[in-house]
Order: structure tokens, then sequence, then C-alpha cells
């Protein structure tokens, strides 16, 4: 194959505008996948041509009030090193393997314990080196040839080799559910084969364009050989060996996890500063009250906070916190349904309950500052989104039209039955988010108003996919971070973990498509159908875009989001 120096576009710049709430389709990324055959820059060639960087790739961030990146480290003077950064956070997986970890309050702290093979920029959505200095992709994306970078080593002191990559993409199919996003991203994968010390071949038995972007993810972050031939349980509870730049000091489930830096780090991302993290360590505080999150930020008991809420924004405003801000990509918030209860089988029931819902209510009440409605199943940040908002208006005169067209009758109580059952909605919900409970209770208001019962049932987080697994839920409240529309196939495809009960048919061939589509303009279409049949059938209720809030402490410096709106610590510092 021939090597060429090319960058791999995905997304579009959202120019900055006064105006907080700019229109989903003007602040949305186009659909692009990396070219066939290509190759990227070493760390030094790269910072040679910041010209061409600043004019190539297309971004991934919305327009939206607050600082929509790093902390700004001029305000504090030249970076320094040591120092412990505090960071409270809202619920604990209950898993510490970056592999096998789903919940964004986690991957906080477990993706600083691993290095993956590539980077994705946050600004321009460019796959860029990491780990891995080039790589060459197959014209068919059924083959990618990794070359990485010499003298890495795993905190356990072994070195990144070719094997390494294969003994970790060789153990993920066998993670078991926990895995459900790694496993997803190796759909089809038939092996890695071993080039030369430094050199990996991964291979797929049909073309898989979402990959070479899956390989800058956290769930495909490498462990060391030792740490993949673990079984599945013991790294959820006693940690990995991974090759980042802090490691697992400590882990008291639902109270803390602790991270140490690595002496001696020097292959951090090429978006990086060079050498070891800045910090001396990290404490992840498990504090799931929203209001004491806030006050311990206040107090200095803490220096950064996650999930904040729009009630306590203009306190910690006043208090001189900053808050920071980056809507994420990927699968909406909303609720989606167990297609396999039969009153939720009806797609017409579906579709009266997504009429009956006021997304622009639910986010003026409940979500920071920027929050935008969901406009389609995928955020107006993911490449490959699609405006659907046409399809997603409010009209409760209509959902009491479909209702009762498919012979749901008001009850006494002004809930609706037939044959004798109520139309009664569970909600399957985990509080991840402070936001969580409040836009569930204002959503069961007005779906009462049309005769749909919402009851909500809390679940903590670890709890989750159990529950999920075994059917054991009518709807299920939540979210899904990815910058890759592939993410609409590992959620919705019923070839794969399908926890949703759906039928399968069209979106299927749909979404199976999408992911074999080396075309850049035959993708984005497929992933547009697939996109426009979730909505038209209401598998799924699309309510609100997920944004990232935090909150910042003025002594704390460049804490950084990646493209996926998760941290990125090696570059922090405390002044």
């Amino acid at each position: 194959m021939a090597r060429v120096l090319a960058r791999s576009p995905i997304g579009r710049c959202c120019p900055h505008a006064p105006d907080p709430s700019p229109r989903p389709s003007e602040a949305a990324p186009r659909l692009e996948i990396p070219k066939p055959v290509s190759t990227v820059r070493s760390r030094s060639a790269r910072r040679a041509v910041p010209a061409l960087l600043a004019g190539a790739a297309l971004a991934l961030t919305a327009c939206g009030t607050g600082d929509t990146g790093s902390g700004d480290a001029g305000s504090g003077g030249e970076p320094q090193s040591g120092g412990t950064l505090t960071f409270a956070v809202g619920s604990d997986a209950g898993c510490v393997d970056p592999q096998q970890v789903g919940s964004n309050d986690t991957i906080y702290s477990v993706r600083q314990l691993v290095d993956s093979l590539t980077d994705q920029d946050p600004e321009t959505g460019e796959i860029v080196p990491w780990l891995a200095e080039s790589w060459e992709v197959s014209d068919d994306a059924t083959s990618f040839t990794f070359h990485l970078r010499e003298g890495v080593t795993f905190s356990d002191g072994s070195p990144l080799t070719a094997q390494v990559v294969k003994d970790n993409f060789d153990a993920v199919p066998n993670l078991g559910a926990l895995a459900g996003l790694a496993r997803g991203y190796l759909t089809g994968y038939t092996g890695t084969t071993v080039v030369d010390e430094l050199t990996a071949q991964v291979t797929f038995g049909t073309p898989n364009v979402q990959f070479l972007q899956a390989t800058s993810t956290h769930s495909l972050g490498l462990v060391s050989s030792a740490s993949a031939a673990l079984p599945a349980a013991e790294r959820c509870s006693a940690g990995i060996v991974g090759s980042g730049p802090f490691t697992l000091a400590e882990y008291v489930q639902n109270q803390s996890i602790t991270l140490d830096r690595r002496d001696g780090y020097d292959w951090g991302s090429s978006r990086w500063a060079d050498g070891e993290a800045r910090l001396d360590s990290v404490v992840f505080r498990i504090v799931p009250e929203a209001g004491v999150r806030t006050g311990s930020l206040q107090s200095g008991q803490v220096d950064a906070i996650g999930s904040v809420g729009q009630a306590d924004e203009a306190a910690l405003s006043g208090a001189g916190i900053e808050l920071q801000v980056r809507a994420n990509p990927g699968v909406v918030f909303g609720i989606t349904f167990n297609n396999a209860r039969p009153q939720f089988a009806d797609a017409a029931v579906r579709q009266a309950i997504s009429l009956a819902v006021d997304r622009q209510e639910i986010v003026d009440a409940v979500f920071p500052t920027g929050t935008l409605p969901a406009t389609s199943v995928l955020s107006s940040t993911t490449p490959g989104y699609t405006d659907l908002s046409d399809g997603l208006t409010t009209d409760a005169d209509r959902a009491v039209e479909l209702l009762d067209e498919t012979g749901w009758a008001p009850g006494g109580d002004g809930i609706r039955e037939k044959d004798g059952v109520r139309l009664t909605l569970e909600v399957l919900w985990a509080p991840v988010a402070g936001t969580n409970q409040p836009a569930l209770e204002l959503l069961q208001q007005q779906l009462r108003a049309i005769g749909v019962e919402v009851t909500l049932r809390e679940q903590p987080i670890a709890q989750l996919l159990p529950t999920l697994q075994a059917g054991e839920f009518d709807g299920a409240w939540g979210n899904v971070t990815r910058a890759d529309p592939d993410i609409l196939r590992g959620s919705y495809s019923t070839q794969l973990a399908n926890l949703y009960r759906l039928p399968a048919g069209e979106l299927d061939e749909l979404l199976t498509a999408q992911a074999a589509a080396a075309d850049p303009a035959e993708r984005a279409d497929l992933v547009a159908q697939a996109q426009e049949l979730l909505v038209e059938e209401a598998f799924t209720i699309p309510v609100v875009e997920l944004q990232t809030t935090l909150g910042v402490s003025p002594a704390v410096h460049e804490l950084e989001f990646d493209a996926s709106s998760r941290l990125q610590l090696h570059d922090t510092w405390i002044s």
C-alpha cells in the first residue's frame, strides 16, 4: 500500500457567535471518514505545519456559552508540576477497567490509565498519532496497519509491542456484557497479525470504516498483555496495568478512585506537551448529591466537579468558579423502549408518547445554559447528524388521537386502559447526572396529560446493564457518547446486544451497510436513513442533547476535554 500524507477530517468548525443556541443544522459536522489509504505525521512533523492544520479538518465542537475547551493556563503563569487535583463526580460504575466502563463519571478517571493507538483532536475531529506513529488503511477498510512508537512501556515494565496489540484485540470479544462498546468496535474482527515487533495489522471480515476512530477511544485503550489475560471480573475490581500518564493507586468502590503520576512517561498523544503528567496525583471522590458537590467546590474542599446543573450555575459563577462546557457527540439523552413489551411493540403508542414530549420545556427548566433539545437520535455535534426536528415536534392533541385510535381509553383517574391493562411506562434510570431525575419528573407530568402513567425506577449504574440484559424494564433513560455515527449500530442493531429488543428489519440493513461503506457520501446517506427510521418508528424518544458542564476552580489550568467530551489530565496543573 502506498503511503501518503493525509489528515482525517470528520467535522466542521462551529464559528463563535454571541447566540448561545445556534441552529443544530448550522452546528452539525459533516460526515467524512479517513481516506482509504493514509499515513499520519509524527509529533515533530505535525508541529511543523500549523498552517496546514488550521485549514484542514472540520470541528466537532458546538457553539455554546462558557469555555468550550481547557482552562486558561496563561492567567496562572507558567505551568507547574506537582500537587493533587481533587475532582468530585456523582457516581461509580463499579469497575476500573477502561475497556469495560461506559459511564462518564468513571471514564474521567480510568481514561488516564491507558494510552490509545490514535487520538482524535476535539477541535478538528482529526485522527492524530499517539502510540501509533503512523498507519495505513486498505482501500476496502478491512485492514488497518499500525506502526508503533519505540520505547513505550506499561507500568509493570513490559514493553509495548505488536503482540500486545494482538493480545488486547483478541481478548476484547470475550470480556462480556460490560465491554459492549469495545466489542462493538471490533465487530467482524478476524485477527491481528504481528508483522514485526512494532507493526500490527488488524483485519476484519467485512469493511469496518469506523475502526480507525474507535482506536482513539478509551474502550480500545491498551492494557498490558498480563492484564488482557485476566478474567473480566478481576480486571473490574482490581484494575489493569496500562501505559498511561497515571497509574491506579487505590480504588474504594462508591467512595474514591486515586491516581498517581507515572514516572518516566514520555509517549503521550501528539496533542499534548512532552514528558510526564504535571500533577502528582488525582483523587476522584464519589459524591452523589449535586448540592454537596457544589458546596465542596465553593468551600475549596475539591478543585473541580462534574454534572453541574442549571440551579447551581449562578452560585458557582458568583464564587469565581469557571464553568467549562462542551456538547457531547453520540446518541442523545432520551427514553428507549423495551420493544418486547406488548404495549410498546405498537408504533402508534410509541409515536403518541413522542408527540407528548415538550423537549424545549424540559431543556429550559432543567438543563444548563446553552443545552439544546434533541433534533435527532444523534446530537448535532456528531459526524453524520441529520436534522429531524420536523419529526420531533410537540403535538398533544395528535398524541391523544393516536391513543384513541389504538383503543387506549381514559380510565377513571385519567390513565388510559385497554383490555384491563393500564398504560404504564416504567422508566429505568441511573443517578449519573443531576439533571436526570428532574428531567424525568417533568416528562412524567407531560405524559400524564395524555393519559400515560410514568413511574421512575432508579438503579445504581453498576446494576443498570444487568437489568437491561434481563429485559426487566419498559423504557430506559440514557445516552451514549461517541464521535462517530456507528454508535447507532452499537445501540440499535439487533445483530449486536439488542438490549431494547428491536425487531429485525430495515434498520439492521442500514446500520450494517453504513459500517461497510467506504465512500463518505454513501455512508452519510445510510446514516441519515437510519436516523429517520428510528425517529419515524419511535423506537427511541430523543429528548435532549447531553452537554458536559464542569465547575473548575480558578487555580486549575488546562483541564481539557477530549473529542468525546471526557477529561484528559496529562497537561493539567494547579497554581
